[in-house]
C-alpha cells in the first residue's frame, strides 16, 4: 500500500495525498511528477532560453539548478551523493595524470556508486523496487567515466591511435565546473538519463547539434534546405508520449496478472506442462518490458521537447529524433539473436560498455563487459547469475550464427524458416536469463534454474564447445567501411550493425 512505502521515500511527501488516493508508492508518484514538471520546462527551455536568447552560461546554469531541483524533491538529502561522487571524480580529473586519469576516474567513480548501492541494499530495504537515488547514481557514473576516457583520448593520444568514432567522441579541452555538473546534473537526465556523450551534449547547449555533422550521408544534400532550419521536435514529442501512456497502461493491466514470481509456484511447477511453464515464462517477462518502455521513452521525450536527440535527416527528409534514443521496442520484440536484443535495449548502457571495456579490454573483452554490467548494476546476488548467463548465452549464440545461419540462407523461405526459429529461441534464452534480475535473491533464482535442470546453461555450454568460431579481428584492423562515424556510433541506425 502507499502508506506503507512512506517511510522508504526520502524525497517530498508533497504528493503524498495523490500517492494514498491512486495507491502507488509515494516514490513513485514523485519520480513520475518530476519526469512530468521537466517535460513542461523542456518546452520552456527550448522556447525561451533558446541558443538564440540566451548564452551557453545561462543554459548550464538553468539545466543545473533545475537538475538539483528535482534530485532534492525526489531523493532529499540523498542527492548529496550527486554532488559528493561528481566532485570528488572532478578532483581526479583534474589533479591525476592524464596518462592514468582515466583508470583512476574509473575505479573511484565506479566504486562509490558500489559503495552506495550496498549500503542502501544491505542496511536500508533490501530486496525494494523503488526510486531510490542509486538509480540516477548509475547514470552519472556512466556519464563521469565517458568523460574522463573521451578527455584521456582527446589530451593524450594522438589522432592515428583512435578509431573515427573516438576521434569524434574525444574531448580537446577540460570542461569547466559548470560544464561537468551541467553534463551530469542537467534537468532532463537526471532522474532517468540516458546518458549522452559531452560532445553532443555541449553541441546541443551552444546550439551548434543542427548543423551537418550529424548529417553526413543523410539525404545526400550537402547544402540541402533539411540542413538550413532547425525542425521541430513536436512530431517526435507527441508520438513518444502516445508510447509512454500505451506501455503504462500496458503494465497496469498486466504486471498483476502474471507475476515472474509465478515461475517458481509449487503447484505451477507440479501441474503444468513444460510448454505451457515456456509460454508463461515468455508472458511474464513480456509484461514487465513495458515499465522500461515507459521510463526511458519518457525520458527520451523530455530531451527532445528541450530540442536535445537531434539526429540528422532520413532519405525523404523527415527529421530524426533519435540521438540518445535507449531502446527501439519493435525490434527488441522481434529479435532473432540475443545480441540483436541487447543491441536495442538500453542502447546507451550498451554503448557506454563497449567504449569504456568492449573496444579497450585486452583479455576476453565480452567476459569483462558482462562482469561490469553486474558490477554497475547493483549487488544483489541475482544481476551475477544473469549476467554470468549471458556470457554463455552469448557464446552459444555467436557459435550458432556463424555456423549455422549459412545454411539457411540459400533461399527467403529457408531464412524465414530460420528467423521464425531464431525468434523463438531469442525470446525463451532472454526470458530464461533475465529471471534471476527479477527475482534478486540467491535461493528463488536457483530454484527456478533447478525446476528447468539448468537446460539452457548445458546446451548452451555444449553449442559453444562444440562449434567453431573466428576470432574477431582488432577495431583498428577493420576496414573503415565497418567502423561508425557518427556521434553516437550510429546507435539508432535501423540496421543491424555489421559484428
Amino acid at each position: 500500500m502507499a502508506t506503507q512505502t512512506t517511510a522508504s521515500c526520502t524525497g517530498s511527501t508533497l504528493l503524498q495525498p495523490i500517492s494514498e488516493i491512486i495507491n502507488l508508492p509515494l516514490d513513485q508518484v514523485n519520480f513520475v511528477a518530476c519526469q512530468l514538471f521537466a517535460l513542461l520546462m523542456a518546452v520552456w527551455f527550448r522556447i525561451y532560453l533558446h541558443p538564440s536568447k540566451s548564452s551557453p552560461f545561462v543554459r548550464h546554469v538553468v539545466a543545473t539548478l533545475l537538475g538539483f531541483y528535482l534530485a532534492l524533491f525526489c531523493f532529499g538529502w540523498y542527492s548529496l551523493h550527486f554532488l559528493v561522487q561528481s566532485g570528488i571524480s572532478y578532483g581526479v580529473m583534474i589533479f591525476a595524470g592524464l596518462e592514468n586519469m582515466h583508470k583512476y576516474c574509473f575505479i573511484v567513480t565506479l566504486g562509490y556508486l558500489i559503495l552506495c548501492q550496498i549500503t542502501r541494499v544491505y542496511v536500508f530495504d533490501y530486496g525494494m523496487y523503488s526510486a531510490d537515488f542509486t538509480g540516477p547514481m548509475m547514470v552519472i557514473t556512466q556519464k563521469i567515466t565517458s568523460m574522463a576516457f573521451e578527455i584521456h583520448d582527446g589530451l593524450s593520444k594522438r589522432e592515428t591511435q583512435l578509431s573515427p568514432n573516438q576521434k569524434y567522441l574525444a574531448i580537446r579541452r577540460m570542461p569547466s565546473l559548470l560544464e561537468y555538473l551541467s553534463y551530469n546534473c542537467n534537468f532532463m537526465g537526471i532522474l532517468a538519463g540516458p546518458t549522452c556523450s559531452y560532445n553532443d551534449y555541449k553541441a546541443f547547449i551552444e546550439g551548434t547539434s543542427y548543423q551537418p555533422r550529424h548529417q553526413d550521408n543523410a539525404n545526400g544534400k550537402e547544402n540541402g534546405k533539411w540542413k538550413q532550419s532547425e525542425p521541430s521536435p513536436q512530431k517526435a514529442v507527441v508520438s513518444k508520449l502516445c508510447t509512454c501512456a500505451l506501455s503504462l497502461g500496458v503494465y497496469l493491466s498486466l504486471c498483476r496478472v502474471l507475476p515472474v514470481e509465478y515461475v517458481n509456484n509449487d503447484e505451477f511447477l507440479s501441474s503444468a506442462p513444460v510448454y505451457t511453464q515456456i509460454v508463461y515464462l515468455y508472458l511474464a517477462m513480456l509484461a514487465l518490458r513495458p515499465k522500461y518502455y515507459f521510463v526511458w521513452t519518457l525520458a527520451d521525450a523530455i530531451n527532445n521537447a528541450a530540442g536535445f536527440g537531434f539526429n540528422g535527416y532520413t532519405l525523404d527528409g523527415t527529421p530524426r529524433w533519435d540521438l540518445i534514443s535507449n531502446l527501439r521496442i519493435v525490434d527488441i520484440e522481434l529479435a532473432t539473436s540475443f545480441k540483436l536484443f541487447l543491441d536495442n535495449w538500453n542502447i546507451q548502457t550498451s554503448l557506454w560498455l563497449k567504449r569504456v571495456c568492449y573496444e579497450r579490454c585486452p583479455i576476453n573483452p565480452t567476459a569483462a563487459t558482462f562482469l561490469l554490467s553486474a558490477l554497475w548494476h547493483g549487488v544483489y546476488p541475482g544481476y551475477y547469475m544473469t549476467f554470468v548467463t549471458g556470457i554463455v548465452v552469448t557464446m552459444a549464440a555467436r557459435a550458432v550464427r556463424h555456423n549455422i545461419r549459412p545454411y539457411f540462407l540459400v533461399s527467403d523461405t529457408h531464412k524465414r524458416v530460420y528467423d521464425a526459429m531464431t525468434w523463438a529461441a531469442t525470446q525463451v534464452a532472454i526470458s530464461y536469463t533475465v529471471v534471476p534480475f527479477v527475482l534478486l535473491a540467491v535461493g528463488p533464482s536457483l530454484k527456478f534454474y533447478r525446476s528447468w535442470y539448468f537446460c539452457l546453461h548445458f546446451l548452451c555450454l555444449l553449442l559453444a564447445m562444440a562449434l567453431p568460431v573466428k576470432k574477431r579481428r582488432p577495431l583498428k584492423q577493420q576496414d573503415d567501411s565497418q567502423v561508425e562515424h557518427s556521434s553516437t556510433d550510429n546507435n539508432c541506425n535501423q540496421k543491424v550493425k555489421s559484428s
